[in-house]
């Protein structure tokens, strides 16, 4: 028997189980997967666009509440994701994020793009493009994912001074095509490759040029690793993330799946939340299908983390309805029109669909009423964002999955 049981690896699930093993409570992870948060930049979007490109998430987020009374930061004030913000820092400290709610950090993305973020590691913190670097953005020819050519004619249309360069560096010598994964394997455990790739940077870059590379700076590692790259440099180093799998990002996840384990959680991967034994208003157990059999998880609370649409989260069905499938809770949200518009970047009708909840995060029926006591819902599965377009996910996952925390302990105690 669990205090509580949490369904999803994600940045929100993680945050939530570690939090509550971090004060004393029994908690296991249920995910099918390693989560999302290995799909991401490594960077903390809180509130990014709105839609507008945000320079000061602190006074933007109050107007958004007030123009969108459902959005989940209606349920998560700025003192609470101020406080989830500061414990997400401690939690991966070696990684040393820096930033805050009063400036979005702009950061160019893998096509040359300036995005606003909250919170950045120290690996990226020197490509803040407020700053207005000289900047030199160099590749691997032997990496398909990152084209530093591309990246930086568009940070000059920008109007930021960029030039770039590819080296010949290769942990894979004669491979044509070798994944950020290899390089950043490479770099966290040879001191012989990463002194060929500091001498041959050194060999290209000029006084006043801050250095822009994809990020492949060791998983493990990554911090020192940055640091010995600057010190034979001379030179400030910053990480631009790639496609996926993300190096930034596989460095969260270890950190904070690693903390869980310390804490004595329990995280169980590759294991499918299929249903749930309920009763008078509550549920007892989650039904869990692994690789061998069902089985139940019983606890006192469960937390339900599972992203949206596009993780599974929430399913859509063939007649165009939402449905989620551990605990067939109702869907909040549903257009009365076409499901999809046919351009992809246009506003979807189905992006803001997922679990309306009251506040303590218990997701809630069409009139208001908590479906089950101690059930609740945290991260992209909460109704009313579009994570992807107001580059809101990960401040919704932090505070949320902080917040279940601090109603379940208040329940438990």
């Amino acid at each position: 028997m669990f205090d509580v049981v949490v369904v999803g690896g994600g940045l929100a699930g993680l945050s939530a189980a570690l939090r509550l093993a971090q004060q004393g409570r029994r908690v296991a992870v249920v995910a099918k997967g390693l989560g999302a948060t290995q799909l991401t930049g490594g960077t903390i979007d809180v509130l990014g666009y709105a839609p507008e490109r945000v320079d000061n998430p602190r006074r933007r987020i109050p107007e958004l509440v007030r123009e969108q009374p459902d959005h989940p930061y209606a349920r998560l004030d700025l003192d609470l994701v101020e406080r989830s913000l500061s414990w997400f820092r401690s939690a991966v400290e070696p990684l040393r994020y820096a930033g805050g709610l009063d400036e979005n950090v702009l950061l160019p993305s893998a096509a040359g793009a300036v995005r606003p973020t909250a919170l950045a590691p120290a690996s990226m913190s020197d490509g803040n493009l407020r700053r207005v670097p000289r900047l030199l953005i160099v590749g691997f020819r032997a990496l398909k994912d990152f084209y530093p050519a591309y990246v930086a004619d568009n940070l000059r249309h920008a109007g930021i001074e960029a030039r770039a360069s590819v080296l010949e560096a290769n942990p894979r010598s004669g491979e044509a095509d070798v994944s950020g994964l290899v390089y950043a394997a490479a770099l966290d455990a040879d001191a012989a490759f990463r002194r060929v790739l500091a001498d041959e940077l050194a060999a290209v870059v000029e006084p006043g040029e801050t250095v822009g590379l994809p990020a492949v700076l060791g998983v493990d590692e990554a911090p020192a690793v940055w640091r010995e790259l600057q010190e034979r440099l001379g030179a400030p180093v910053f990480e631009i993330p790639t496609l996926p799998p993300s190096v930034p990002g596989r460095r969260v996840h270890r950190l904070l799946a690693a903390a869980l384990r310390d804490a004595g959680g329990r995280m169980v991967v590759g294991a499918v939340a299929v249903g749930a034994e309920t009763g008078n208003g509550r549920a007892d157990a989650l039904v869990v299908q692994d690789a061998a059999r069902r089985r139940p998880y019983r606890a006192h609370s469960f937390v339900l983390a599972t992203g949206g649409v596009a993780s599974g989260g929430l399913e859509l069905e063939l007649d165009g309805t939402v449905r989620e499938p551990v605990l067939d809770l109702p869907v909040a949200g549903m257009p009365d029109g076409a499901p999809f518009s046919p351009r992809y970047l246009d506003p979807q009708a189905l992006a803001p669909v997922g679990l309306a909840v009251d506040e303590e995060l218990r997701p809630v029926d069409a009139d208001g009423r908590v479906v089950y006591e101690n059930v609740y819902a945290a991260g992209a599965m909460l109704a009313a964002a579009e994570p992807w377009r107001e580059k809101s996910g990960d401040g919704i996952s932090l505070a949320s999955g902080i917040r279940v925390t601090e109603a379940i302990v208040e329940r438990l105690s």
